[in-house]
Formats: structure tokens, C-alpha cells, sequence
């Protein structure tokens, strides 16, 4: 369906990406999980024609996007992180607008907006102006404008950033939906609990380079580390975590009440753990041992959180 071949973009002396390389079949969900700053934003720019690489090709169904881009335009779908919508109009208005921008007209048009403001629970309130609507809401009509003209692909640039869990799990089951329907789709996140949820496959990207990728189980067995130690820690000497991190350098992640370490032989490292908590005087709440997540594949493969 996609294939986008060393794409590198530089903003003078930043490198936005370098060399990055996706195959993507026809009805997958492909996950872009990284950090902000990472390159996803750039990437899904670039393969949506908003923006042009350094370097590079890209290709839909076999045929190259520069060379065909009316075409290839028309098969593609953006679902943009800023909120692409008129507040003074209403719902069923933004999608009139866009509709038209896509050359769909009269009937057809409306019957389109009607189906996707049904679809996304929004039907109620297609008269209402968008300026009235909670950000979840504004984030369900960002995604009907993608749809209107049937894409075959679509990109979800970070589609449930700032919304409530309620809201984040509505578009949850939406993508989920459109996923059973074949639809392709590239979704990129930086949490990795979204990556775990709805992707067949995920591209972990750090500094502009895709630095792992796989199946969830491709990206665990691959990994060295094979489990996680969680303590949960109350009264922290921030004096003393030193000795924490100087032991535990690129396995441990170290947050304002519990700690992460990455580990191979989790039983066998949590006595010494232990003890070096209890010299840097942090009160122990809980312990627990977990299965490998991509928090800690990534922790592995960078050395830094998900959301530095």
C-alpha cells in the first residue's frame, strides 16, 4: 500500500529524520510510538505531501507520489494533531467545507456526513457549533472530515492528545471499527499503552531514526531485558538516588513516587535493589515484578522515558 524509501528532512542544522524507511500493507495499523520531537509529526507530513523531504521516495500502490500526486492525494486521509475546524460553524458545516474541498457535492454529501456523525456519536449534535463541543468531540469531527472522501489510507497524527479517558477510548473503539473494515491506517502516539491496544505493528522512532520494529512480540522478544521491577516509594532523598542511577544506567526510570528497573533476572536483582533503596532512605510502599512493556524496550533502546 505504502512504501517510503531513506526519507531525511533538516531544518538547517536539526535533523528531522534521517533515512527512515516504512513498508506498510494494505488494512494494517501501523504505530509510530516516540517521544515529542521525535520526527512523527514530520514523518506523517511528509507522506501526506504537506511537506517535502530532503531526500527520498514514496510510493502508493506502485506508484511514486511526486510523480502522480493528484492521484495519490486522493487515497490518502490526514486526522492532524491541532484541530482542523471552524468554531463559529457547525459540525455538519465543517464537514460541508472539507466535503467540497474534496469534490463531493450536493446529496452525497450530506448523506457522507450524516453516516460519519452517526458513526462517531455525534448525530445529535451535527447543529450545533463546534465552538459548544469538548475536545473529544472536536477530536471525533477532525476524524469524519478524514473520512469523507473514502480513503484508502489514513494518518493519525496523536488523534487523543488532551481529551478525557472517556473520550480516548470512543476513539479507541472507532479506530478499532474502521481497522476491521480494512481501512490502512498509520497512527502515531507517544503512549505506549495506545502502541499495546490497537497497532499490528509498531515502528519505535527516536531523533528522527526508526530504531526498532515489529509486532508487540516481535519488539519483546527481541529485547534483552525480559521483565520489569515497579517500587513504589514514598519520603525520596534526592541526594541519594545518585546511587541509584549510577548503578542502574539505562535500565532505570525514576519518576516523583515509584521506580522502574529493567531487567533480565528480575528475582535474582531485587535484593540489591532493595538495599540501595533503603540506603538512599526511600520508603518502600510496594514491590512489584511485571511481564516486559514497550516503556521499558524503549527505555532499553534509548535510554530515556517515552515522555521526555
Amino acid at each position: 500500500m505504502l512504501l517510503a524509501k531513506n526519507l531525511t528532512k533538516s531544518y538547517k542544522e536539526l535533523t528531522a529524520l534521517s533515512d527512515v524507511n516504512l513498508s506498510i500493507e494494505k488494512g494494517e495499523l501501523y504505530g509510530m510510538l516516540g517521544p515529542n520531537g521525535a520526527g512523527k509529526t514530520t514523518t506523517i507530513s511528509i507522506l501526506s505531501s504537506l511537506l517535502k523531504p530532503d531526500n527520498g521516495e514514496i510510493f502508493y500502490e506502485g506508484k511514486n507520489l511526486y510523480q502522480n500526486l493528484a492521484e495519490c492525494k486522493k487515497l490518502i486521509g490526514v486526522v492532524p494533531q491541532e484541530i482542523a475546524l471552524y468554531d463559529d460553524l457547525s459540525a455538519t458545516e465543517n464537514l460541508k467545507f472539507w466535503g467540497t474541498l474534496y469534490g463531493i457535492k450536493g446529496k452525497n454529501l450530506q448523506k457522507k456526513s450524516d453516516e460519519l456523525l452517526e458513526f462517531l456519536g455525534l448525530a445529535d449534535r451535527k447543529n450545533h457549533k463546534i465552538k459548544t463541543y469538548s475536545g473529544g468531540m472536536k477530536r471525533r469531527i477532525n476524524i469524519a472530515a478524514a473520512l469523507l472522501h473514502d480513503p484508502k489510507i489514513v494518518f493519525m497524527d496523536e488523534p487523543t492528545v488532551g481529551i478525557d479517558p472517556q473520550s480516548r477510548n470512543l476513539i479507541f473503539e472507532v479506530i478499532e471499527e474502521l481497522h476491521s473494515r480494512g481501512l490502512t491506517m498509520i497512527y502515531t502516539t507517544h503512549y505506549m499503552e495506545e502502541a499495546e491496544r490497537l497497532c499490528d505493528r509498531i515502528g519505535i522512532i527516536d531523533e528522527g531514526k526508526i530504531i526498532a520494529e515489529g509486532s508487540l512480540d516481535e519488539l519483546k522478544t527481541n529485547s534483552s531485558i525480559k521483565e520489569e521491577i515497579h517500587l513504589k516509594y514514598s519520603n525520596p532523598n534526592k541526594n541519594k538516588l545518585d546511587q541509584l542511577t549510577d548503578r542502574y544506567k539505562g535500565q532505570l526510570l525514576l519518576n516523583e513516587d515509584h521506580l522502574i528497573l529493567s531487567s533480565s533476572q528480575a528475582n535474582a536483582e531485587l535484593p540489591e535493589l532493595i538495599q540501595l533503596c533503603s540506603k538512599s532512605e526511600l520508603l518502600l510502599d510496594k514491590v512489584d515484578i511485571r511481564s516486559l512493556s514497550l516503556e521499558s524496550i524503549f527505555l532499553e533502546l534509548t535510554g530515556k522515558s517515552l515522555r521526555d
